[in-house]
């Protein structure tokens, strides 16, 4: 007779499957057509014939930690390791529009345009741009109303250039003739792009601050005003730099390179430099608390052609509606956070599902039920002095009467009852949110730098995911009530023909002694 023929590969598959099965007292699994039965193995039975996986260990968590030196002259030094060949650098500075109070509005307007121009170790950008090159790099500057941030991304061998080149970007800027025309031309086309651009969010955003700080601090206008642009000088710019741009006022972040050669780079090309507008000169530094005002801002415009095309935008009125929360200082800012997640909104129309925020109050309240409304959305702005949580809605002209009223019977509805549940959500959706943006590596050099210049330290994404997780529905009562005793910012863009009074929408959100007032018999 022959001799047997040896089990086949499946033969010997199928007979693994039957063993496992058998062995986590599972039921004989569905033949597929490609004849393994693997599918029918339970996912909590590790898969027949595979080898163990091992896994790497974990390092010590001080590896990870965030380290921070200071330096003689009072820099701060702050470094994060991560895993890649590259790294994120740059130099955080303690200077923004709020801080304009003594000077001409727009200068960190135009100290953002001017960053990565000639040197005195560079020519011209493109000088700038072809060393960066060579390290595989890429730069940036960004002003907010009280940061200035100058940043590289680059190859971690190159981070002696880099330090070097932030150096003389921040501290040796030529801010020629010839360099001051053409930010003062990119100034006006930017200024007048913000005024026909569709998106009127830069606008409202501007227009509600300063509302809500009239004429101080972080309601001073973070875009240079027309008029200013052909007064802001060399000699402007020279003043305002000597003030603000300190080494004690500056953290030098990096992620991805180890925290000694950062340190090292430091003590080189930023301990004992002398900055080209000198010293002495210093008006000092404007160190004025934010004083929440309330107010309205409205600007009529006309709307209609706002974007024609094959699909234009429909003629929209908006309103944004906001009230003081907190500093990023307080305890009460992860509360607000977690507010401002339970809100959450959008717009109209949306491709996501629960995890895009399709559960918040905003979409639930609003614009599930209320066709007519084009966006609804929740905005909070915290600073180291002061916060603004908004609402910000669109509609049809006709309209804005009663989007007012659904805005605001929102805010009282916030020191109402918080259900278990959807507190459970924005508080999974929040910590979920932070550690999808701490994956990108820009994203962590500008938390670690902003925390560090606020508060020389930095609280990592376990300990702000456990702040998070002790929020109670009462610590959202608790911060509502106090902020609805507040007067509100109101910004007001479109037509506004139909727009409530500013005293109807305060009193539409005052509340006395926790009792919600009738909002239909003030509105009609």
């Amino acid at each position: 007779p022959p001799p047997p023929r040896p089990p086949t590969l499946r033969a010997l598959r199928g007979a693994a499957a039957r063993r496992a099965r058998a062995k986590c007292g599972l039921a004989a699994g569905r033949s597929y057509s490609g004849g393994g039965a693997y599918p029918s193995v339970s996912l909590t039975c590790p898969l027949p014939g595979v080898p163990k996986a091992v896994f790497a260990a974990a390092e010590s968590r001080e590896r990870f930690e965030t380290r921070v030196t200071v330096l003689e002259n009072g820099l701060r030094v702050a470094s994060q390791n991560k895993f890649g060949q590259f790294c994120t650098v740059g130099i955080l500075v303690n200077s923004g529009s709020r801080h304009e109070a003594k000077y001409l509005s727009g200068i960190s307007h135009f100290l953002e345009k001017l960053a990565f121009s000639s040197t005195a170790q560079f020519g011209s950008k493109d000088e700038i741009l072809l060393t960066l090159e060579k390290h595989g790099g890429i730069c940036d500057c960004q002003a907010s109303r009280d940061t200035i941030m100058y940043a590289v991304s680059a190859d971690a061998r190159g981070l002696d250039t880099v330090v070097n080149l932030l150096a003389d970007v921040t501290l040796q800027p030529r801010l020629s003739d010839e360099e001051i025309e053409m930010t003062r031309m990119a100034i006006r086309f930017e200024l007048e792009d913000l005024n026909m651009r569709p998106d009127p969010e830069p606008l409202l955003t501007e227009m509600i601050h300063a509302a809500a700080f009239r004429d101080n601090t972080v309601g001073l206008n973070r875009f240079c005003p027309v008029e200013n642009t052909d007064k802001i000088d060399r000699d402007v710019l020279h003043s305002y730099l000597s003030s603000y741009y300190t080494p004690d006022r500056m953290v030098l972040a990096g992620v991805g390179i180890e925290h000694e050669h950062l340190v090292e780079c430091a003590r080189k090309y930023l301990l004992g430099v002398e900055p080209v507008w000198g010293t002495g000169r210093s008006r000092g530094v404007d160190r004025s608390v934010a004083q929440y005002t309330g107010g309205i801002v409205k600007v009529e415009k006309d709307m209609s052609d706002v974007s024609l095309g094959p699909t234009p935008i429909p003629e929209l009125t908006h309103i944004m509606i906001g009230l003081e929360s907190c500093s990023f200082l307080e305890d009460d800012f992860i509360p607000f956070a977690v507010l401002n997640m339970m809100m959450g909104g959008g717009g109209s129309f949306s491709a996501g599902g629960p995890g895009k925020g399709m559960f918040t109050r905003l979409y639930l309240n609003v614009l599930n039920r209320h066709h007519w409304m084009y966006n609804a959305t929740s905005y909070h702005h915290s600073y180291e002095d002061t916060g603004l949580l908004c609402i910000h809605a669109s509609a049809d002209p006709k309209q804005v009467r009663e989007m007012v009223e659904i805005i605001t019977r929102e805010f009282i509805l916030m020191a109402g009852a918080v259900g278990e549940v959807e507190l459970e959500r924005a508080k999974t959706q929040l910590k979920s949110m932070l550690m999808m943006n701490l994956e990108s590596r820009p994203v962590i050099f500008e938390d670690v730098g902003r925390q560090v210049l606020a508060t020389n330290t930095r609280k990592l994404p376990h300990e702000l995911c456990a702040l998070i997780s002790q929020v109670k529905p009462t610590d959202i009562k608790r911060v509502v009530t106090k902020m609805l005793h507040k007067k509100p910012a109101v910004a007001a863009l479109g037509d506004l023909t139909d727009l409530p009074t500013y005293e109807h929408i305060q009193a539409a959100l005052s509340s006395k002694d926790g009792r919600l007032p009738r909002l239909y018999r003030l509105f009609r």
